[in-house]
């Protein structure tokens, strides 16, 4: 067969699928990179098939392989990546010796793909319309400026931007990192593909429009006899939505089956471990393990049950000094739409809260909010249009440029996006060890020791202090930007969406690391997240935010089993899998 025969074949797909053929076939597929250290065999031998209109979900912890065999399906690998060896099938046909012109038939029309950063895959330069119509424009799925931008608002639209029209004109650091991520979905979503890949499509999406986007992506499987590929460390959604659950470690196949039933009865020792170690609604709180003896086989973050919690802690938080004071802040942009007029957009509108020190304050709620822009300003990132900040007695409006500097030293920040505030072009170790520098802090050799130590913390080898953040994985990069804000010790630590990108394995040794922190140094948190199941185990108080308001809050267990409000009680409802009983 020609290419210009293959190309037709594979891009018209008119004929209905059958149910009994397999729509993508990988066979023994093995994916290896080309380092400076020599080659690394990232994929080993992985071999699954996917149905039309089947769910299949791949999970593992970063580094597993699972994002490396989804853009193998695609041929996206970076350019030191190769497939080694193995096939993979599309519709019958052998695509691991296409040629980019071949291969535009697949992508897009064929296979969707929904990558896993949003910023990085959004381009800063142009505005969101324009990226949303190029793409349509590149599938071919309309013709024509009226009829592109039409579809256009309507994808982003299914993907759950409400306000798409508005929205358009807008450019992508404008948007929190789960409306990025909406956009991405529905350029994904834009031709209607017989196989959507999802990378972590919901992993910086709140609850509620992760459900959305969920419902609408079934609905698309029920009706078009889509097919659906997720790779996820949710485990919840995985049971939820996936019909058969592939589970990947050291770049294999360690256990795959039907969802309910693999997580329900794991029988691998790995599966059993990633289970144990996921956060649930269950009534149990992470405490320090502080100057306790740990064995080596501790499988999750040590938690209490609501009995065994000290009954004055609710007490004992609101007796503790205020480090943090927020009073009616408020912080309003102004957006463009066109004839040189403006319309006022109330990113945070008049909100109060305290944070004691010594606890953690989670700030929860929906994509576009106002959780990160909250947390900007208390960082001083951004000025508010009104209110008053008080971190530590000094008034953040009043400080002098050094009392802002002293500040910062105090005052630590985890970014939701790590790979846009990671420099590329700087080695893992310079990064962690720039805010020492900065703050003039030991010399080259104590400044590598800490980084050492650092890495350890957060569960990396200390040898990827010479390598680079392109090299890492979502989570492994989110494991550094946290070890950076660790670097100099801080009083208050702000968590922006701090752990939304690590599967739940290095998500538990995480959490349970910033629980001894806090308990070793007296550590103040200010945790923004959409996880509430991560919430119910780390937080002392929740504060709920609505269109840039505060619209319940009060002590985590109190909020939990008692919510006053509806969109409170509707978060709590939109969990994945909150419903289901994992085995172990």
């Amino acid at each position: 067969m020609t290419e210009e025969n293959t190309v037709q074949t594979l891009s018209t797909g008119a004929a209905p699928a059958d149910p009994t053929t397999p729509l993508v076939e990988v066979d023994d597929l093995q994916v290896t990179f080309t380092t400076a250290n020599g080659d690394v065999h990232a994929v080993r031998g992985v071999s699954f098939d996917i149905y039309p209109g089947e769910t299949v979900a791949i999970v593992g912890e970063s580094g597993s392989g699972k994002s490396t065999s989804a853009t193998a399906l695609i041929k996206l690998l970076a350019g030191n990546g190769r497939i080694s060896g193995g096939s993979i099938k599309v519709e019958g046909k052998d695509i691991t010796g296409y040629n980019e012109q071949q291969m535009a038939a697949v992508r897009g029309g064929i296979i969707g793909y929904v990558p896993q950063d949003p910023m990085s895959n959004l381009n800063p330069v142009w505005n969101i319309g324009f990226q949303v119509r190029e793409a349509i424009r590149a599938n071919g799925v309309a013709k024509g400026k009226k009829d592109i931008e039409a579809k256009a608002i309507e994808v982003l639209h299914q993907a759950g931007l409400a306000d798409a029209e508005r929205r358009l004109k807008q450019f992508p650091h404008q948007f929190s990192g789960g409306m990025r991520q909406r956009v991405l979905i529905g350029i994904g979503l834009g031709a209607d593909p017989k196989l959507l890949i999802a990378d972590e499509p919901t992993s910086a999406l709140d609850v509620t429009v992760q459900k959305v986007i969920l419902d609408h992506l079934e609905s698309l499987t029920r009706e078009k006899n889509t097919a659906m590929l997720f790779i996820t460390h949710d485990l919840g959604l995985a049971a939820e939505r996936a019909s058969k659950v592939i589970v990947m470690s050291q770049g294999k196949i360690v256990e795959a089956g039907p969802s309910l039933e693999l997580l329900q009865n794991p029988q691998h020792p790995y599966t059993k471990q990633l289970i144990a170690a996921a956060p649930s609604l269950a009534s149990r709180r992470i405490h320090s393990t502080v100057g306790e003896h740990l064995t080596d086989g501790v499988e999750g973050p040590d938690m209490l049950t609501l009995a065994e919690r000290h009954e004055d802690s609710e007490a004992a938080v609101e007796a503790a000094p205020v480090v943090v004071k927020v009073e009616d802040l408020r912080k309003t942009y102004m957006i463009r739409r066109g004839s040189f007029k403006s319309d006022p957009l109330h990113a945070v509108d008049g909100i109060s809260f305290d944070i004691h020190k010594g606890t953690t304050l989670a700030l929860v709620g929906e994509s576009g909010s106002g959780k990160s822009t909250a947390a900007r300003l208390v960082l001083g990132l951004e000025k508010p249009t009104d209110g008053q900040i008080t971190v530590g007695g000094v008034g953040m409006a009043d400080a002098s440029s050094k009392q802002l500097f002293d500040l910062r030293r105090r005052m630590q920040v985890v970014f939701q996006d790590p790979y846009a505030s990671l420099d590329p072009q700087r080695s893992i170790g310079a990064i962690i060890a720039e805010p020492l520098k900065v703050h003039k802090v030991g010399n080259r050799k104590s400044r590598d020791a800490r980084v050492a130590e650092l890495l350890d913390q957060v569960a990396l080898p200390s040898a990827m202090a010479d390598r680079y953040p392109n090299e890492l994985s979502g989570g492994q990069r989110q494991r550094i930007a946290i070890a950076r804000a660790l670097a100099l010790k801080p009083e208050v630590v702000v968590l922006d969406e701090a752990v939304s990108a690590l599967d739940v394995l290095v998500q538990a040794q995480v959490l349970q690391l910033l629980a001894d922190l806090q308990a070793e140094l007296d550590l103040t948190y200010l945790f923004i997240t959409h996880d509430l199941a991560v919430v119910r185990v780390v937080a002392d108080a929740v504060a709920v935010m609505e269109k840039g308001k505060i619209v319940e809050t009060g002590a985590t267990d109190e909020i939990f089993e008692n919510a006053q409000q509806e969109y409170t009680q509707r978060l709590l409802d939109a969990i994945p899998g909150a419903g289901i009983e994992f085995g172990a």
